[in-house]
């Protein structure tokens, strides 16, 4: 054969087509099926979603922040205001790190109630390394973005995803969660909250899963829900759709009841010991078809 003769390229390895218009189809199906098949062999079967600002600090890193302020000039209210947001970050890392806790402590080796983030800084770093402080593996959904947002150090490795459309990341949070924080957030939080109440309120959402708005004093002050009440816009029962608290410890309840409540009802499977643990963080071999 004559070896300069042209050689064809099998269409799932032609790249160009990949990423052309024509195989968005390709592309959409392939974050549902490659996430759902890593989650089938980590045996990851229920998240609790973690939901919360990009721009919120860990403690330590506010008061340098603010320090250096003070020391070069700046504008110290907003520094200040980091600073006691950052609050919100280690209430988020103790909430995570408490439930990945309890959820360890369940009878069988399957992993229950993993904790799951988008995968980013701020709130998102807090319930990861949270997670991992207690030694449990814990999952991001991050999103390509202009800005490059990128993936927080304390994911477990092979529950890292990076996804390209906002839809399937988000399918991939309400499909597998159980119970949902929201910690104080901007567009982004508000979009995930509204999808997730909208989705029960209309009964897509079957699951009556525990949902905590942490932080009493933003939420208040940001959404009026007395006020859509009062405009009939949603019913008095929509309110108890989720709790508002200022409590690591009230939300550690009322997630863990709530989760041991559904259990019991039969809202989703039991704990079910399987017959083998898997390590959490394999490098297998590439599969041969």
């Amino acid at each position: 054969m004559n070896p300069s003769r042209y050689q064809p390229v099998k269409a799932y390895s032609n790249e160009a087509f990949l990423k052309s218009p024509d195989a968005r189809a390709l592309r959409i199906l392939a974050e549902y099926l490659e996430p759902e098949a890593r989650f089938k062999d980590l045996q990851v079967r229920d998240t609790i979603v973690v939901f919360g600002s990009a721009r919120i600090l860990p403690r330590e890193e506010a008061l340098e922040n603010l320090a250096e302020v003070k020391r070069l000039g700046g504008d110290v209210a907003a520094a200040e205001r980091k600073l006691e947001m950052s609050a919100y970050y280690e209430h988020t890392r103790d909430l995570a790190g408490r439930l990945t806790r309890w959820s360890k402590s369940l009878p069988g080796n399957e992993r229950r109630f993993v904790i799951c983030s988008g995968g980013g800084p701020g709130i998102m770093e807090a319930a990861n390394r949270g997670a991992s402080e207690a030694s449990g593996v814990n999952i991001g959904l991050n999103i390509s973005l202009p800005f490059e947002q990128l993936g927080n150090e304390w994911i477990t490795r092979r529950l890292a995803f990076e996804f390209h459309y906002f839809f399937m990341r988000k399918y991939w949070f309400a499909y597998l969660a159980k119970a949902i924080v929201v910690m104080p957030g901007g567009f982004g939080t508000l979009d995930e909250l509204m999808e997730i109440l909208t989705l029960i309120q209309t009964d897509k959402i079957k699951k009556r899963m525990p949902i905590v708005l942490f932080g009493r004093r933003f939420w208040d002050d940001v959404l009026r829900w007395k006020t859509l009440v009062e405009w009939g816009t949603i019913s008095e029962a929509d309110l108890d759709l989720f709790l508002l608290t200022d409590s690591v410890d009230e939300a550690f309840e009322y997630i863990t009841s709530g989760l041991q409540k559904m259990m019991a009802a039969g809202e989703m499977p039991a704990l079910v010991t399987p017959n083998q643990v898997v390590d959490p963080d394999p490098d297998p071999e590439p599969a041969v078809d």
